[in-house]
């Protein structure tokens, strides 16, 4: 086509910047040969959800922003694609009726693609928060199958050395502790309605994937949870910090605490994001909306801490329904808290 001729391809962009380098041209499809240095997998589903959600939709939605946002944070001179390798290993295959299957999916897919790259940090983008429970049973799943390789090539190398009678001690799995930043307790009980939305963190606890002692919550709100499953927190060891402690106390301060007692007893730390812990104002698209929420900052800051924490191999994004985000404004968010948290991965590398 003669370049003067006032016709363009219908998928090339409106405009585009020689000098500007956005998103998408930077995160690539997995292709199952490279270690990135951090993997992207969606979670799309939201049929668990006890309130009207698209939030299946939401992997999709945040893939559709890539050609929006750039890959330079000013606030830290660093530009994401320079520092980090990041890959999209698409979404797991989700059951389109059979919720049992769906969610075992979920683990399936966490325990693979952490098998496969056990050094790249894992972001997963929701999806209702029910995915959080199948995407930490994954993640424990593969942490412990490393633990057992290691313990077997071990064995292997003591035997070739002293003989086959050697039995050196095993090693344990990695024990995990979780952050939370949620509006919601999400210990709701299982009797009533089950693998939803509202009982990932009691799921975990009830089948032994993780230790309430090793668990922090942060942004919690009134009016948005009752009594008897703050009791059942407290019974349980969970660290609790709510919204109202976050305004008056400081994101860092709240931060610190949250992380000393996570750390204390744990290998390995995985973050979930709740993104119905913001103000309404700052996250119109999510199903369950609180006023008085924390700020997109306060999120933001938080993220960038634990992404510098070596410690942080795993965060989860949920609870976006990109049918209800008024001009994609929690979509939005979602994106920019997760490349906050990549900013801090990559000062995690640099230090």
């Amino acid at each position: 086509m003669n370049n003067e001729y006032p016709l363009q391809s219908a998928s090339q962009p409106l405009f585009r910047d020689a000098d500007e380098r956005k998103v998408s041209s930077w995160i690539a499809p997995w292709d199952g040969a490279q270690s990135p240095d951090a993997v992207i997998l969606g979670a799309p589903l939201s049929k668990t959800s006890i309130s009207l959600s698209g939030a299946a939709q939401t992997p999709g939605a945040v893939r559709e922003l890539f050609g929006v946002a750039t890959t330079y944070n000013i606030d830290h001179d660093i530009d994401l694609a320079e520092k980090l390798t990041v890959a999209d290993a698409g979404n797991a295959k989700i059951h389109a009726t059979d919720l049992v299957k769906a969610r075992q999916s979920i683990v399936d897919a966490v325990r693979l693609v952490r098998t496969q790259l056990p050094n790249s940090t894992m972001i997963v983008l929701g999806g209702d928060h029910s995915i959080t429970a199948p995407s930490i049973e994954g993640f424990v799943a593969a942490l412990t199958d490393q633990a057992a390789a290691r313990t077997s090539a071990s064995l292997d190398g003591a035997r070739a050395v002293r003989g086959p009678n050697v039995s050196p001690v095993s090693q344990a799995s990695p024990r995990v502790g979780l952050i939370q930043f949620d509006a919601h307790m999400d210990l709701r009980n299982l009797r009533d309605g089950g693998l939803t939305n509202g009982t990932p963190i009691r799921q975990l606890l009830e089948n032994g994937t993780l230790s309430g002692s090793n668990i922090a919550q942060i942004g919690l709100h009134a009016f948005a949870n009752a009594k008897k499953y703050r009791e059942y927190a407290l019974a349980n060891g969970i660290t609790q910090i709510t919204a109202r402690s976050v305004q008056q106390r400081g994101i860092a301060s709240v931060l610190q605490e949250a992380v000393e007692i996570v750390s204390a007893n744990t290998d390995v730390i995985y973050v979930t994001v709740d993104m119905d812990v913001l103000d309404q104002a700052y996250a119109p698209g999510v199903p369950a909306q609180v006023a008085g929420g924390m700020s997109t900052w306060d999120l933001f800051e938080g993220l960038l801490t634990l992404g510098q924490n070596p410690k942080v191999q795993a965060v989860d994004f949920v609870e976006v329904d990109p049918t209800q985000d008024y001009r994609k404004a929690t979509v939005r968010a979602t994106l920019y808290g997760m490349l906050t948290f990549l900013t801090g991965l990559a000062l995690r590398k640099r230090s």
